[in-house]
């Protein structure tokens, strides 16, 4: 999900970009809690690219703070959205962003024949790229073929070539077939989500894919929602609903079983992290190399 962020010319302060520092700061405390549990462990928000700039402003500065808290940057749908569709606006902020921090791009190609393209667009400007198609628009397939495969060990983010995008385990049977099918990839990365029809990942599983076949270690980065409140997972309460309580504010277009939130409000930030019964500390014990946060543009949504 992505957006075009108007700035306020007047003397009234923006409250779109209020909202944006509100989430500068719940990135870069996460980041400091994560890092003093593990000090490499790593932090790619997805979207929400102008969070990199000062007052929200792509021609403004880059923000000291919040670049110094992430390791990467994730986006959806950069040059195919289904066809190719160019997003040049946020493009050159991540070519501004590019020689900070490693930039993660997701495709949506509806046609096959386009997946070569999209991986030459992004490889020419220095981007990751993780096509898929009409079959795998959730999340929920390992791509037959690998693009940029290397033999190399991964112990940081700029050293990874390719990655595998798979957070959806309904074409698995069950966990261990969804395990065994991604340890015998070559990817660079593994991008996943902490559980897995609703179990919790255990350290031993992780361990499991954090060698290629071709024996070079790997990185395995864990997907949370930051952004949102989700119906279903462990933290969510019998009784909560929209407006109980009260941080659970809006409903998400397209998602039933998800919410957005004041995302700054203490009770949602100890769900999230600072505590040993959060969600990214279980992400960290779990021995995750990083996290993955999206929804991170939820401060636009809330404000229009």
């Amino acid at each position: 999900m992505f957006f075009f962020l108007t700035c306020s010319k007047g003397s009234q302060p923006d409250p779109t970009e209020k909202l944006g520092e509100k989430m500068q700061e719940f990135i870069v405390e996460l980041s400091v809690y994560a890092k003093l549990q593990s000090p490499q462990f790593i932090i790619i928000p997805q979207n929400g690219i102008e969070l990199a700039f000062t007052h929200l402003d792509p021609t403004n500065e880059f923000n000291i703070d919040f670049l110094n808290a992430i390791d990467g940057f994730g986006v959806e749908e950069l040059f195919f959205n289904s066809n190719y569709q160019p997003d040049i606006y946020r493009l050159e902020m991540l070519r501004k962003l590019k020689a900070e921090k490693t930039i993660m791009v997701s495709e949506y190609i509806t046609h096959n024949d386009s997946i070569s393209t999209a991986i030459a667009k992004n490889h020419q400007e220095g981007f990751l790229c993780f096509p898929r198609d009409s079959s795998n628009y959730n999340y929920t397939k390992i791509p037959l073929s690998i693009s940029n495969t290397n033999p190399n060990n991964i112990s940081y983010l700029s050293e990874a070539q390719n990655y595998l995008y798979l957070i959806n385990p309904e074409k698995f049977s069950d966990k261990i077939e969804m395990i065994d099918s991604i340890a015998q990839t070559n990817y660079d990365l593994i991008l996943i989500d902490l559980f897995v029809f609703g179990e919790e990942l255990l350290a031993s599983d992780i361990e499991q894919l954090k060698t290629k076949p071709n024996g070079a270690k790997r990185l395995v980065i864990a997907y949370i929602n930051i952004g949102a409140v989700e119906t279903y997972r462990y933290y969510w309460q019998d009784e909560w609903k929209l407006g109980s309580p009260h941080w659970i504010v809006k409903e998400y277009e397209g998602y039933p079983n998800e919410y957005y939130i004041n995302f700054w409000e203490q009770e949602w930030k100890d769900i999230i992290y600072g505590n040993d019964n959060s969600y990214l500390k279980k992400i960290i014990d779990a021995k995750f190399d990083g996290a993955y946060l999206d929804n991170t543009e939820a401060y636009y949504f809330l404000n229009n």
